[in-house]
Formats: C-alpha cells, sequence, structure tokens
C-alpha cells in the first residue's frame, strides 16, 4: 500500500503576496508604507507588514497512505482561519491531513497559507477573476510530482474538489465560487462554522449547481448569518435540511446548527461530532479507497 506524502510547497501562484485592491473598497490592500515595507491595516489586527505576514506562499500538499490514483478522486482543499499558520495548526491542532486520510476518500489534500497568524481573513488573489482556477492547474503539477508517478496526472485532472472553509476562509471560499472560473469542478462546499459574511456568493453558487452539495454546521455565533442564507435559498428555489444526511447526494443542502457547548475554536475537531470533517467527508459518494483496485 502507498505510504502518506505530505509536503509544504511553495507555489507560484498564491493568495499571497498581493498588491492588488480590496474588491468593492477602490482601496489598495497595502495601505501602509514604512520605508521599504509595505503593511495592510486589518480591521480587527491592525497593522499587519507584508514580509511577516502576506509574503508565505506555501501550500500544505498531503497525499494519504493508500490513495490509489487509478479510482475515481477529489481534491479537498482547505481555507484556514483567522489566527493560523499550516504547520502549527491545519497540520497539528486540527488535524486536518488525518481526518481526510480516515475519512476513507481516495482523496488529497490542499491547504493554501493566507495571512500568517493574524486575524483577517483576506482572500488576496484569490479575489482576482480565474486566480482560483489557475491554482488548481498548478496543484495538478504539484500534486503529481509528490505522488511520484506521472500516469497519476490524469487522475488529478479529473478530480473534482470539495471546498472546506474553517471561520475566516469563508471570504476566499466566497470569492472562489463567485470569480474564481473553477465553479463547474466544484462537486462541494463544507463551511465549518464559516459564514460570516458573503453569504449571497454561496446562495448563488448552490442554486446554479444543483448537482453539487454544500453543507454548512455551525454555531450561534453565525446563527443571524444562517437565517438569512435561508431566506436566500428559499428565494431561490433550494431546498435544505437541518441535518446531516447519511448520504452528500448531488443537491443537498445541510444546514446543521450545533449545541451551545460546543467552541468556535475547536469546531475543526469538536464540534457536533468529533473530527467533524472526517465525519462529513465520509458521506461523499462514489469516492471510496477501500476494496479491489481496479484493473488499468
Amino acid at each position: 500500500m502507498p505510504a502518506a506524502k505530505t509536503q509544504f510547497v511553495p507555489f507560484d501562484i498564491s493568495p499571497f503576496p498581493y498588491r492588488g485592491e480590496i474588491p468593492d473598497k477602490n482601496l489598495p490592500f497595502m495601505d501602509v508604507v514604512n520605508g521599504e515595507r509595505r503593511g495592510h491595516t486589518s480591521p480587527r489586527g491592525g497593522i499587519y507588514w507584508e514580509d511577516m505576514t502576506y509574503s508565505d506562499r506555501r501550500v500544505l500538499l498531503s497525499i494519504p497512505r493508500g490513495f490509489d490514483a487509478r479510482r475515481p478522486a477529489v481534491i479537498v482543499v482547505f481555507f484556514h482561519g483567522n489566527g493560523a499558520t499550516l504547520a502549527r495548526d491545519v497540520q497539528n491542532r486540527q488535524q486536518v491531513p488525518r481526518q481526510v486520510a480516515e475519512s476513507g476518500l481516495n482523496a488529497v489534500l490542499v491547504a493554501p497559507q493566507f495571512a500568517v497568524d493574524a486575524l483577517d481573513s483576506s482572500s488576496g488573489r484569490f479575489w482576482e477573476p480565474g486566480v482560483f482556477a489557475k491554482f488548481l492547474d498548478e496543484t495538478v503539477g504539484r500534486l503529481t510530482r509528490l505522488h511520484g508517478d506521472a500516469r497519476a496526472q490524469a487522475a488529478f485532472q479529473a478530480a473534482p474538489v470539495v471546498l472546506v472553509a474553517y471561520s475566516g476562509g469563508y471570504n476566499p471560499a466566497a470569492f472562489a465560487l463567485a470569480v474564481g472560473k473553477a465553479t463547474e469542478r466544484v462537486r462541494g462546499v463544507v463551511l465549518l462554522d464559516g459564514l460570516f459574511a458573503e453569504i449571497d456568493k454561496f446562495a448563488d453558487w448552490i442554486s446554479r449547481h444543483r448537482d453539487a452539495f454544500l453543507v454548512s454546521a455551525y454555531t450561534r455565533a453565525a446563527k443571524a448569518e444562517h437565517a438569512e442564507l435561508q431566506r436566500m435559498l428559499t428565494a431561490r428555489g433550494v431546498s435544505f435540511q437541518a441535518a446531516l444526511p447519511r448520504q452528500l447526494a448531488p443537491g443537498t443542502v445541510a444546514l446543521v446548527p450545533t449545541g451551545e457547548e460546543v467552541k468556535h475554536l475547536d469546531f475543526v475537531t469538536e464540534a457536533w461530532v468529533r473530527d467533524p470533517l472526517k465525519v462529513v467527508l465520509a458521506r461523499i459518494p462514489g469516492f471510496s479507497r477501500t476494496g479491489s483496485p481496479p484493473k488499468r
């Protein structure tokens, strides 16, 4: 059985660095200059400097043990929240690679670094039209090299995407769906306490892609936003349910409230169940990693 492979790989197409404007504000993202240093003023975090916070091009790539490129595969793209780094939080604290592996899904993980350890949900270059699609194109080559077998490239090129966003990851997820020009490739969206704005972009996407699925599990902090999403979905003729179904069939929309005891900070590992990402991914049909391998 092929061993697990994990690397932090610098990408050419990455969310940061970013020297453009903030959408709908006509203001430069880098709005502070101190000598040769440039910085961005975050509403919650104050001034963050580009060289420290907005220059990490690395992407966490993880291929689980037993991944089979001969089978139908999925690319799980994970957008972290505020105050995060790929190694400390996505890999170690939130255990995202482990959860993907243990889901049983024949899937690989791709997690780009956004603002480094900062109170900032900015999307960077993912605000730009078409950049998310270019990011996915580069991902195919990077995953193929990590896999080590050139024949795997066809599997990665054909693989649908499941986009997962936690907390502040909602912003790049929303713009990836709205302007990323890769929406036909996105099979599903999973929001883990990650709906705090840009609600119309998620409603528009699922209403236009009835063969996809949307799961949004949330704490009471996002109750009002989910009430608004429900209103928008109703207006667009999209039905939804309040519990996670046994199978995430095409067209499923599940908006799942969690108990009062659930903490936002721990949501990726402890929500309505332990390891919620693992639980959700395990319910995607048609991409099992187990069983007899197909013939070439």
